[in-house]
């Protein structure tokens, strides 16, 4: 594909993104950049919300891994859909009642204020890594399809990417980001379907052949019983409604949005909604995955392998859709991976903004002037911390879905940790003392699973999350305050 179109079709869609943006920063508040006013339509909340989810990650990183991990992820799926009924009817009342605008400020009427930076402490890093990982991925991609042609440094196109989010973001914040994920879900699902719909007339198949060949496909286990491997069922299933509580439900970026719903009832409508449809389009990626090594086999595609297993997975989408496709699947593979750069760290910027002017500098009390400038600073603040992390990993390898639910496990277990505690009993805690637990507990876990796979042959997998939870709450209970 020419890098010539690729950059006209690029420029196209900011530019729609821009327009966009114009147009949701009229009659804007102080408080719009943080709260969309709390005027946002639910059905519109929901669907964008997918695109925030999926990003690059779910666009590259699944339809690839299915070789080494077949449909296992499934399992991970289902316990996120659990996991979204306790965000629906437990935390998103608890957020609309306290009125909150950051989600954890709830720690603070808890326990306390120690408790309270801690908890947005660990959202900031988690959410940090986490957006920039998802970035990492995207960027490499557009990197590939248009700036290598321009002999144009790869840190030069990280930085560009940033910069044109902050054009469309910058002043509006949540209140366009709402309106944008909607676009970028769009060309997201679009660029699966289209891709699928190629394969599928390139291999003559019918659709109920194109259904057949998935379903019949060896890649196509769903559910793996062996209890000592990373993919059993019951480590992803529990994993998976503990990392949606945590990357969901306590994650100042998914909870924004849903806070701009207009009330307690259409924010729940717009979770619910999310799930089943998020649930659905990961299913669809997955079935994606098998088509594309359908499509590489028949055709004499070699893929390297090493130690029996495929290496370099999250290159196959793009390296077929650009190369392989024709003209329709390499734009519409442009536009999704384009709409999964920008909605990977839009709305990542946009909350961490707003978790560290609240919980950190009480923007809520200065003046409109202060207000702005502080924003503005801390918002630059967080393009170049993302910058950098995304440098420091450039060079990994593998699928990154796996590296960013196991960097999840660390960084967003005691935070479920505190909230679980905080939620479920009426214990108060020393909160001065929170700090030092909710940094001694994922050290423990990684030296805890290290143990377990060197002397029993056992990998906690995702399971991370729960055992750091549980660290995390046994401490805070033996330091609870003395009276209790």
């Amino acid at each position: 594909m020419s890098p010539f179109l690729v950059f006209a079709v690029i420029a196209s869609y900011f530019g729609v993104l821009m327009l966009i943006s114009y147009i949701t920063s009229k009659n804007t508040s102080d408080e719009s950049y943080f709260t969309g006013d709390r005027k946002s339509p639910w059905a519109l909340v929901a669907f964008g919300m997918v695109g925030a989810a999926l990003s690059g990650v779910t666009f590259v990183s699944i339809p690839g891994m299915v070789s080494n991990n077949y449909f296992y992820y499934l399992q991970f799926v289902f316990g996120n859909v659990a996991g979204y009924l306790f965000i629906v009817y437990v935390l998103i009342p608890i957020y609309y009642k306290l009125k909150l605008v950051s989600i954890y400020s709830y720690l603070n009427t808890r326990f306390g204020n120690s408790s309270y930076k801690t908890g947005s402490m660990f959202f900031l890093i988690s959410q940090s890594f986490g957006s920039a990982l998802r970035l990492l991925l995207a960027a490499k991609i557009l990197q590939f399809a248009l700036f290598d042609a321009f002999n144009i440094p790869f840190y030069i196109t990280v930085g560009i990417i940033l910069v044109l989010i902050w054009l469309y973001t910058n002043k509006s914040g949540i209140k366009t980001i709402v309106w944008t994920d909607t676009l970028q879900t769009f060309f997201l699902i679009s660029a699966a379907i289209i891709t699928i719909i190629v394969i599928k007339n390139e291999l003559n198949f019918t659709f109920s052949d194109t259904v057949n060949a998935v379903t019949s496909h060896e890649y196509f286990k769903v559910f793996n019983w062996d209890f000592k491997a990373g993919s059993n069922f019951f480590k992803q299933f529990i994993s998976g409604i503990l990392i949606a509580i945590a990357m969901m439900g306590l994650d100042q970026n998914m909870m924004q949005k849903t806070l701009t719903c207009k009330n307690l009832k259409d924010a729940q409508k717009n979770a619910l909604s999310f799930s089943f449809i998020l649930a659905i389009t990961q299913f669809l990626f997955l079935g994606l995955g098998i088509m594309l090594y359908l499509y590489a086999e028949k055709n004499g595609i070699s893929l390297e392998m090493q130690n029996g297993k495929f290496i370099h997975t999250d290159t196959l989408f793009p390296t077929l859709s650009l190369n392989h496709f024709g003209l329709l699947a390499s734009i519409s593979f442009i536009l999704g991976i384009t709409a999964a750069a920008f909605s990977s760290v839009d709305s990542s910027l946009t909350a961490l903004t707003t978790a560290f002017t609240h919980d950190f500098l009480s923007i809520e009390k200065k003046e409109s002037k202060i207000k702005k400038q502080l924003k503005n600073r801390v918002l630059f603040a967080f393009n170049i911390i993302v910058f950098l992390i995304i440098m420091v990993f450039s060079e990994s390898k593998g699928d990154v879905i796996s590296i960013i639910f196991k960097v999840a496990g660390y960084t967003y277990g005691p935070l479920l940790g505190l909230f679980l505690l905080g939620i479920f009993t009426k214990i108060q805690i020393r909160d001065k003392v929170v700090p030092y637990i909710c940094i001694f507990a994922p050290i423990a876990t990684y030296y805890l699973n290290s143990l377990f796979i060197e002397v029993f042959n056992f990998d906690l997998g995702f399971m991370n999350i729960f055992v750091n939870a549980m660290i995390t709450i046994v401490l805070l209970i033996f330091a609870k305050k003395t009276n209790e």
